[in-house]
């Protein structure tokens, strides 16, 4: 499981550098209990149905965050890239604006 779990990982590494942003206020057990998670379904499935299928199943999850990213975060008003205007991604989330001293 070394190789699913590697690129899993390395994932969720260039995910969190480029696309953090968007979690910036989402509490970290709730990140960590995502990748654990995904990292074990992708790893079961790898082990029930083979290789083959863990590719497919990584690209059809994929597919989900590049829907909202490319489609539904700018139809939204909310650039999908930077996540600005930061009030209208904060409301759309639930959030309250961060206070600035």
């Amino acid at each position: 499981m070394w190789y699913e779990i590697a690129i899993i990982s390395a994932m969720v590494v260039v995910g969190t550098i480029f696309f953090g942003h968007f979690e910036e206020m989402t509490p970290k057990w709730k990140r960590l209990l995502k990748f654990i998670i995904y990292t074990t379904a992708l790893c079961l499935i790898s082990y029930f149905f083979g290789r083959k299928w863990f590719h497919i199943s990584l690209g059809i999850m994929l597919l989900f965050p590049l829907i909202i990213h490319v489609w539904w975060l700018p139809k939204k008003g909310i650039n999908g890239w930077t996540g600005e205007p930061k009030e209208k991604y904060y409301e759309l989330r639930g959030w309250k604006k961060k206070e600035t001293k």
